[in-house]
């Protein structure tokens, strides 16, 4: 027998234990109360994890452009996924690049690496969803490319009426399911990490019920005539007037996703975004019940969120509207994450977000911990539930049971059992580790005496993460760094030892009074004294004890971040702060500039560790006018770069042509504070944007008017037709950048101004709003006449008044308002945006009407 033979015959005996160990569970079934549970233990379906596309599209023509093999890059990034608790995968696989337009399955490169790649989740035990159809072309976020499926010959709406494409997917799902796959050798059709088929993604069904039912059933008799006994889904999200003709035919359950903060933004939201996931609220849950349905999220993510904290109340809500397991969208292939490509107003990933990433290990805790329909209440006091807690002020969540410490920021809890601990993860600083670098970290128990340490490197991002990307545009970089730990455990005692262990890792150190310096790999901590019962091939969860991936430094350049303030009031202190990243640390980094009166100030920023710089203005140079200063970077060779211009030379030399500087604003507190210039804001607000909506100038130079023609404060919504009316436009304008450096000026501001007129030749009714940082919200109804001019608000008069959900999520059928239980008074000093409503006190008689506004500024005086 040949060496290849005897291998074959080795991954075949491997296999078939492995197919053994799972088919004791048996196959998934819907019990009668709509609840996934395993064949043969009779035990709850559990499962969280991510969608994840590198076989397909713009991953997988990303990966050959940068030289990566995508099968390499799977195995890197499903340790990862391991090492956040992952057991669940979900993809809708790209039909059009593996069929033809008849739907014949195509036996290529594609489908070859989602083989290899399901096969590694199952030694991984990570159970998976699959979605065959996914109707979209491949280009996204590129042009579609030439590809061979039915998908690229009908579209998506053809694929749902055309009765040659619904053919075409008939013989498509057939051969689909029946598909072998060469590294398990099990047919789809039976795999046992399969827990549900779903049909397709996000079908967009119009018309009449009953062909939606006639639709449904061609897909379900097709794929029934494989054999499988594999729940069916079907995706119900984007016309959920349809949901009693979905489960006509037998659908076991329906799938749903969640984008609560829209898609699309272009750049980070700020504020407060928990209220945007209070409750996640299925008006046709009946419907579910009636049918004995069960349900699952295929998708759900904060979009343009950088913050951490919002996930785990997804999870909370998710669990308390009953859905069983859950795959957020999307996790960045580690290869892709320095430029964000492929879905811009999404980011996650270990290595690269690793805040955000240890929610997702929070999320799975929930999934699996949560009982579903778990009520903790609404707003604010949800933000505590169970072993769980979620803290919008400090960017933290935190998971803190009997066995299992989890935080994505720094925290003061106190750990619940420090006997029974066996796993920890974290971000920053904790009561057990302190650790001053910008990378996760991970502690588990072997056993008495002995530990599991594995650090990343860390993870700093240099540009807009959800702006217009590109692989020639870095986003994020890593970089590996030597950086001091703290461990405090009874079980390790002050003085332990630590071994480096993963491959290549020869880095030496040494524990004075628990502290010791550290570097990105995995490393054994073991008491003094403590027996040696390991070897480093040991086997760890589903790996082996010293498996450590994280990709090698990034940083091969300058990159340079600097946001300067707009204003600030006279005679008040002005940090300035400076993010530098470099393959070498600057000499020095200085700050040169001059006031209005002409005095001049140079001073050097200090160093304050992971990559940051500060100096502080004092206050007798920040006087009425304005203050000017470039930033100059010395290098360790003597090159100097001077910021605004990013240009290299002497700033005071005769030929340095670029002589930018940052510019701020200094007023007298009286001054009014300007909220909104509709020249500089209109693109930064939270809207839905309507055709109608332009922005043009007005009589007086450098101002302009953002005109919003409402034609129809209702419009029916094609996916939720049966949905109550709501006559309501409202958008929002966040204020926080606006405000943050003038905040002490706000208690002596009385009165809100709104510059603008109305549209139509008549008047319109305008709420304006603050939100404050709890949610809630402070308004009051003007009546703006067509003529430009300033209309004034009170802040005495401002009373409370509901508070819209904005962004608007997705699916549309999730609350229009906020329901919480907020009971306080205003307080300027809480206030984080202005929230603009067309529909409050409007006259029945006139809800039908066009309504407008042209919105030229705002500001407090």
């Amino acid at each position: 027998m040949t060496s290849r033979n005897i291998l074959l015959v080795i991954v075949l005996i491997v296999c078939a234990c492995v197919f053994s160990q799972e088919k004791s569970k048996g196959d998934v079934f819907v019990d009668d109360n709509g609840v996934m549970r395993w064949e043969n233990t009779k035990e709850e379906v559990k499962g969280f994890g991510a969608n994840y596309t590198v076989p397909f599209a713009h991953a997988y023509r990303s990966a050959k452009r940068l030289g990566i093999d995508p099968k390499e890059a799977i195995d890197n990034d499903i340790y990862h996924f391991s090492r956040l608790g992952f057991d669940l995968y979900r993809v809708h696989v790209w039909d059009t690049e593996i069929s033809d337009t008849l739907g014949n399955l195509i036996e290529n490169d594609h489908l070859n690496t989602f083989d290899y790649l399901l096969w590694k989740l199952k030694k991984a035990k990570i159970n998976y969803v699959i979605t065959p159809i996914a109707f979209w072309g491949n280009g996204w976020p590129e042009p579609d490319t030439k590809s061979p499926g039915f998908s690229a010959k009908y579209g998506k709406s053809d694929c749902l009426t055309n009765q040659d494409a619904i053919n075409a997917q008939k013989n498509y799902l057939e051969q689909f399911l029946n598909h072998v796959n060469p590294y398990t050798g099990i047919a789809y059709k039976e795999d046992p990490n399969i827990i549900a088929f779903e049909i397709s993604n996000e079908p967009h069904h119009r018309g009449e019920g009953e062909k939606v039912t006639d639709f449904i059933k061609g897909m379900i008799e097709a794929m029934k005539k494989t054999g499988t006994q594999k729940p069916i889904f079907y995706n119900m999200s984007h016309a959920v007037q349809f949901m009693d003709d979905y489960f006509k035919e037998n659908v076991q359950g329906g799938t749903f996703q969640w984008y609560p903060t829209g898609l699309g933004y272009g750049k980070e939201l700020s504020g407060n975004l928990l209220p945007n996931v209070n409750d996640y609220h299925m008006p046709f849950d009946s419907i579910f019940k009636k049918y004995h349905g069960a349900k699952l999220v295929y998708e759900f993510d904060a979009a343009d969120v950088g913050k951490s904290y919002i996930y785990p109340a997804m999870a909370r809500s998710f669990r308390k509207a009953g859905l069983q397991i859950g795959t957020h969208f999307a996790y960045d292939p580690t290869f892709l994450a320095p430029f964000n490509t492929e879905y811009n107003t999404h980011y996650m990933n270990l290595n690269y977000a690793p805040q955000k990433a240890l929610a997702l290990k929070i999320c799975s805790e929930v999934f699996h911990e949560i009982p579903m329909y778990s009520d903790f209440g609404i707003y604010p006091n949800n933000t505590t539930f169970s072993d769980f807690k979620v803290d919008y002020k400090n960017d933290l969540a935190e998971y803190n049971s009997d066995t299992k410490y989890f935080y994505t920021n720094s925290t003061n809890s106190v750990l619940k059992k420090e006997s029974k601990l066996k796993e920890l993860a974290g971000f920053g600083n904790s009561p057990v580790i302190a650790y001053d670098g910008l990378g996760a970290y991970f502690l588990d128990k072997i056993y008495k005496g002995v530990w599991r340490l594995e650090v990343m490197p860390d993870a700093v991002w240099v540009d807009n993460l959800f702006g217009r990307n590109s692989l020639n545009k870095t986003v994020a970089v890593i970089k590996w760094e030597t950086h001091l730990m703290q461990i405090n455990l009874e079980d390790l005692g002050s003085d332990f030892k630590i071994t480096a262990i993963n491959e290549g890792n020869e880095f030496v150190s040494n524990v004075k009074e628990k502290s010791f310096q550290i570097r990105p790999g995995t490393y054994i901590v073991s008491k003094q004294g403590a027996a040696k019962n390991w070897s480093k091939n040991d086997g760890f969860k589903t790996y082996k004890l010293n498996d450590f991936f994280a990709p090698k430094s990034t940083v091969n350049q300058w990159y340079f971040k600097h946001k300067p303030i707009v204003s600030i009031t006279e005679n008040n202190e002005l940090k300035i702060e400076v993010q530098c990243m470099a393959p070498e640390n600057p000499e020095e980094i200085n700050l040169t500039g001059f006031n209005s009166n002409g005095k001049y100030f140079n001073q050097q920023l200090k160093y304050l560790g992971n990559y940051k710089y500060e100096t502080i203005i004092p206050s007798n140079y920040i006087k009425k006018g304005f203050l000017n200063y470039n930033i100059i970077v010395k290098q360790k060779d003597g090159i100097e770069i001077t910021h605004p211009s990013g240009k290299t030379g002497n700033l005071y030399a005769w030929d340095f042509y670029d002589r930018t500087s940052y510019k701020v604003t200094v007023v007298p507190k009286e001054y009014p504070m300007y909220l909104f210039n509709a020249i500089e804001d209109t693109d930064d607000l939270v809207k839905t944007w309507m055709r109608s909506f332009k922005l043009i100038p007005t009589e007086n130079f450098g101002e302009a008017a953002y005109q919003m023609n409402v034609e129809k404060l209702f419009v029916p919504d094609e996916e939720n037709s049966k949905a109550k009316p709501i006559y309501d436009y409202s958008f929002k304008h966040f204020i926080l950048e606006k405000i943050k450096d003038r905040n002490t000026d706000l208690l002596s501001k009385e009165t809100l101004v709104f510059k603008g007129y109305a549209l139509n030749n008549k008047p319109c009714k305008l709420q304006v709003a603050f939100v404050l940082d709890d949610g809630s919200a402070y308004g009051k109804v003007i009546d703006i006449e067509t003529t430009t001019k300033d209309y004034t608000i009170k802040l005495d008069e401002l009373k409370p008044v509901r508070t819209v959900t904005l962004p608007r999520p997705y699916p549309s059928f999730l609350p229009y308002y906020l329901e919480h239980n907020i009971v306080s008074d205003f307080d300027i000093n809480r206030i984080e945006s202005l929230q603009f409503s067309i529909g409050p006190e409007i006259p029945e008689n006139e809800i039908n009407d066009a309504h407008g506004i042209a919105l030229i500024s705002v500001r407090l005086k």
